[in-house]
């Protein structure tokens, strides 16, 4: 060959698509295609394959396998001639290596790709069990399977079929095989075939009409007595039946294999019996079966066996699948299903994970299939096992909007053909997007992509799978904002009762106030009318994850009612990506956000994640600034107030809602997995924007009255959970108050102008405003509310060194100057700390107090009828149990440990832990239950909208409590279980610990 003519076949070669030029030129001058090396129609047949390379590498091997020169000859004279041949055979040569081989193995077998009758076009089940009658044994069935599946292989790259179609023709293959398995079995055992009635149900997607290439064959089998037969020996017979079939499917020999047959779905899956009869079916699915299990029963087809038998299984069991969707948790349990095969794919696969992925296969079938069981109670129409036929039937009800339908629809198409032609090239089963450039290359272009075919596919995989990702949710509720709005004549929407029943399902309890709600929100022609009819259908999907969807939908609704006119808020949820979200889950989550929200409906602004801070939370030093700032600009004390409320509000909203998007999570952030960093957080603030409302206050009151500078220093001094920087959302701000004369002011006057700011300060926070009042609680001071309101640092020291008891030393471990003259803060506590941490430690006379006055206050303390196992303060291993032994350790042991010497519970279990005065297990159960019983508390708080210490009653609040501390639905008897659990072990440090015991 010359130099100049390898150049231009060179170039040709490159010009119809082939990568190695050089080898395909070697074969090209291989004697086998040395008649037709130079035939123009050859390089243009092979150029149009998905990868010539491939193509033409299996020619080679088919010439090479023929018999002789006879057989070469009439190939090549038959692949010359009949454009249909060759377009079959090189379009399978170039996309499937594993059919290649089969050819090789079996070289006459090109020839069932010659006929082209339109009966060929589209054949059935009829047609597959004449192609595989004459097999034999186990080898002869794989040999005529795969010559079956060298035909559907070529209509499919051929373009004579659809993925649709090719996936309807793969499983009436399986039928057909399945039937033939059988014959096989029945034959190698004719007394088992006789005692019995067998019944082969496909489920999966080959019950569903639309399977793989290469996939699991999903069955359950049903065996019956023959007439005469005894039931026992007749079960044993189907099982061993059963158990043959599938061993010859399933078996690799020199043939390979079929294809597993996987009878898991069977009721109790592999614990269960692999053969049951129909009776035994039935009782499992009325009493036992979850609701996965009647969403797969949406695919149940007879195909094999007994389908008399079959048919009565369908008609047995078809009433209780149209009944599934009236299951407490229904909808819950299918998209928990949907989270947990999501969750369960290897972080390294998730992105090229075609099937299970986000925005893959599987969503667009779960989408489908929850829909079918909500609707298809009362309309026969839906009752499809086919995705796209149920999908077409949804969108001509008005069940599914037409556009996203057809988007959909779109999608699954492509993304099945992906699936397909990835699995075709090896015949081996796989979901997974191959990331090699050849592999990529060649997938594109057996999708029809040759400009680029990697970026093109690319490009293509991940629009669709956007398409599918954004819309497989909003599904479920777009047509019900359909069914409310002004839609154009003709158009289908869903019936009222419809939209009433998918509410109900999706755990709305009163789906009729739901609709008037989506009514008022979403119809009419206006443009804030469109915005919300596209924000709605997600925000109806993350009210439907809490535990009370109506009351997110109504809080929705009042807040729109009230910043409808407002040009930012709609923008604002419809631009911003976690505004709309995080709306969502603050105004389902409970009562208090809610509420404080309503208050001043602007504050919703925080919710974005723009530069205003979002979420973030603020430190105290900030929040002082800002209300400090607000109180000089007010002109009397009531307006200053009344500015300090108002932030103090606005940030209390700002820390809920920032708890509530971290415990629940959103789409694109993983719930806070610590609890106590939660609880930590929520304590921080709440205790910091106490004390800078406080400062507020007193600036405010003082200047006032008396302008820049009180006759006395003032200092408030914080105690309980406020000194301990612990405050929860329902908590009161525990202080004792402390003054001290300025030089040249007598006693009186200096007692009287301290009076007077605590009074006008309790006042100002109290009185009824649209901000929540903040409730000052001076008990814990000396002589409790016998003792006078404020006094002296001195008389604090004269009382303390005659009078002071055993437990205000314990209250004064939670000790810690919030607000006023700094100074005297210092000073108060020099003179406690010798009170607190004793020199010493305390005696054991003292020690014995305390564990006298814990035992009194755990029985006369506890409110009549409270469980005691679920009282978050005083029942057992609870709050007062922690803190109790917590504070036990100071008293005993601060005066030699420094780290103990703090007013936080969990910065002195550490200590205690570090200083080897307890063990690491013991520290980790206690603070486990206080920061599980500190959680539930701020739980309680945001569900009703009031402080408690025990958890609900009402089964909705029950769950809402439940879904803030990480339980789904139906699990709250769970969460329950855990927490006694949690403090049951904590009860038993403690009492050795504290107790001594």
């Amino acid at each position: 060959m010359t130099p100049g003519r390898r150049s231009s076949t060179f170039t040709r070669l490159l010009r119809h698509g082939f990568t190695d030029a050089s080898a395909a030129e070697r074969l090209l001058d291989s004697p086998e295609l040395a008649a037709v090396r130079d035939d123009p129609v050859l390089l243009e047949a092979l150029g149009a394959t998905a990868d010539p390379d491939l193509a033409l590498h299996g020619l080679v091997r088919l010439l090479e396998a023929q018999p002789g020169h006879t057989a070469r000859r009439e190939l090549l004279d038959t692949l010359i001639a009949a454009k249909p041949l060759r377009d079959r055979l090189l379009g399978v040569l170039g996309a499937s290596a594993a059919l290649a081989d089969h050819l090789a193995r079996h070289p006459r077998d090109w020839e069932a790709l010659v006929t082209y009758e339109p009966r060929d076009l589209h054949p059935g089940v009829a047609e597959f069990e004449r192609g595989l009658a004459e097999a034999a044994d186990p080898i002869s069935l794989r040999v005529a399977y795969r010559r079956c599946l060298l035909s559907i292989a070529a209509r499919d790259v051929c373009g004579t079929t659809d993925v649709a179609e090719t996936a309807a023709e793969l499983a009436d293959l399986a039928t057909a095989t399945l039937r033939a398995a059988l014959t096989l079995a029945e034959r190698a055992a004719p007394a088992d075939a006789a005692a019995c009635r067998l019944a082969v149900i496909a489920m999966g997607k080959c019950g569903g009409h639309e399977l793989n290439y290469v996939s699991d064959v999903d069955v359950i089998f049903v065996g019956e007595a023959a007439d005469g037969a005894d039931e026992a020996k007749a079960l044993r017979s189907a099982t061993k039946l059963a158990s043959h079939m599938m061993r010859i499917c399933s078996e690799t020999t020199v043939e390979g294999s079929i294809w597993p047959v996987d009878a898991n779905l069977r009721p109790e899956g592999r614990n269960g019996p692999l053969v049951r009869t129909l009776s035994s079916h039935l009782a499992y699915y009325q009493r036992w079966a979850k609701t996965w299990e009647f969403q797969a029963l949406l695919k149940a087809r007879p195909v094999a066996g007994d389908l008399d038998l079959g048919a009565e299984y369908i008609a047995a069991l078809e009433p209780l699948v149209w009944k599934a969707a009236e299951r407490e948790n229904f909808v819950a349990d299918v998209q928990k299903m949907r989270r947990r095969v999501v969750e369960n794919i290897p972080a390294a696969e998730i992105e090229r994970e075609l099937k299970l992925g986000p925005g893959g296969l599987r969503d667009v079938e779960f989408a489908v299939q929850l829909l079918q069981l909500v609707h298809g109670r009362a309309d026969a129409t839906l009752r499809s096992g086919t995705t796209l036929d149920a999908l077409q039937a949804l969108a001509a009800g008005g069940y599914v909007g037409r556009a996203d339908a057809v988007q959909l629809d779109d999608a699954y198409r492509f993304l099945r053909s992906m699936e397909h032609r990835i699995q075709l090239y090896r015949l081996r089963r796989t979901h997974l997007v191959p990331e090699g450039e050849a592999d990529l290359r060649r997938l594109g272009r057996s999708l029809g992509l040759r400009a680029d075919p990697v970026t093109e596919l690319t490009r293509e995989w991940k629009r669709h799978s956007g398409v599918v990702r954004r819309l497989h949710e909003k599904l479920f509720y777009r047509p019900l904002l359909d069914a409310v709005a002004q839609l154009g004549p003709g158009e289908a929407r869903l019936s009222p009762k419809a939209a009433r029943e998918r509410l109900e399902a999706l755990g709305y309890a009163d789906p009729a106030a739901a609709l008037r709600h989506l009514e008022a929100l979403a119809s009419g022609v206006t443009r804030k009318a469109a915005i919300q009819r596209t924000l709605l259908p997600v925000l109806l999907g993350w009210f439907a994850d809490s535990a009370d969807p109506d009351a997110g939908l109504l809080n929705f609704r009042k807040v729109s009612d009230a910043l409808g006119k407002t040009p930012w808020y709609l923008r604002l949820l419809r631009d911003e990506g976690a505004a709309a979200e995080n709306l969502a889950r603050v105004l389902s989550a409970g009562r208090l956000a809610p509420d404080l929200l309503m208050r001043a409906p602007e504050a919703v602004a925080l919710l974005g994640d723009g530069d205003g801070g979002g979420l973030e939370l603020r430190g105290r030093a900030q929040l002082e600034q800002e209300i400090l700032a607000a109180v000089g600009r007010a002109e009397n004390a009531e307006d200053g107030v009344r500015a300090a409320r108002g932030v103090r509000r606005r940030e209390l909203f700002r820390t809920a809602a920032a708890d509530i998007v971290d415990s629940y999570g959103t789409e694109t952030k993983p719930a806070e997995a610590d609890q106590g960093a939660l609880v930590d957080r929520v304590g921080a603030a709440v205790s910091d924007l106490t004390a800078a409302t406080l400062a507020g206050t007193l600036r405010a009151v003082v200047r006032d009255s008396w302008g820049d500078t009180l006759p006395t220093r003032f200092a408030m001094i914080g105690m309980g959970r406020f000194g301990g920087h612990e405050l929860g959302y329902g908590s009161d701000a525990d202080v004792v108050f402390v003054h001290e004369p300025r030089e040249g002011v007598d006693e009186r006057e200096s007692a009287d102008a301290a009076n007077k700011v605590v009074a006008e300060m309790r006042r100002l926070l109290q009185v009824p405003s649209a901000d929540p009042p903040l409730l000052i609680d001076a008990d814990l001071r000396p002589e409790g509310k016998s003792g006078p309101l404020v006094r002296t640092l001195k008389s604090y020291e004269a009382y303390y060194r005659r009078w002071s008891l055993v437990w205000e030393s314990q209250a004064l471990l939670r000790a810690d100057p919030v607000a006023g003259d700094e100074e005297l803060g210092r000073r108060f506590v020099e003179l406690i700390d010798p009170l607190r941490y004793p020199a010493e430690g305390l005696g054991e006379d003292a020690v014995r107090e305390i564990r006298r006055l814990k035992a009194r206050m755990e029985s006369e303390r506890l409110p009549r009828g409270a469980d005691p196992k679920l009282h978050t303060k005083l029942g057992p291993g609870g709050l007062s149990d922690v803190e109790w032994t917590v504070q036990l350790l100071q008293l005993r042991h601060g005066w030699a440990e420094p780290g103990l010497r703090t007013t936080r519970t969990r910065q002195a279990l550490a200590a205690a832990q570090a200083a080897g005065l307890l063990g690491a297990e013991d520290a980790a159960i206690l603070d486990e239950a206080w920061v599980l019983a500190t959680r539930v508390r701020n739980a309680v708080m945001l569900v009703r909208g009031r402080a408690g210490d025990t958890f609900p009653t009402e089964s909705r609040e029950l769950a809402a409590v439940g879904r803030y501390l990480g339980y789904g639905d139906g699990h709250a008897g769970d969460m329950l279980d855990a927490y006694r659990r949690t403090t049951r072990r904590a009860r038993a440090v403690v009492e050795e610990l504290f107790y001594g015991a």
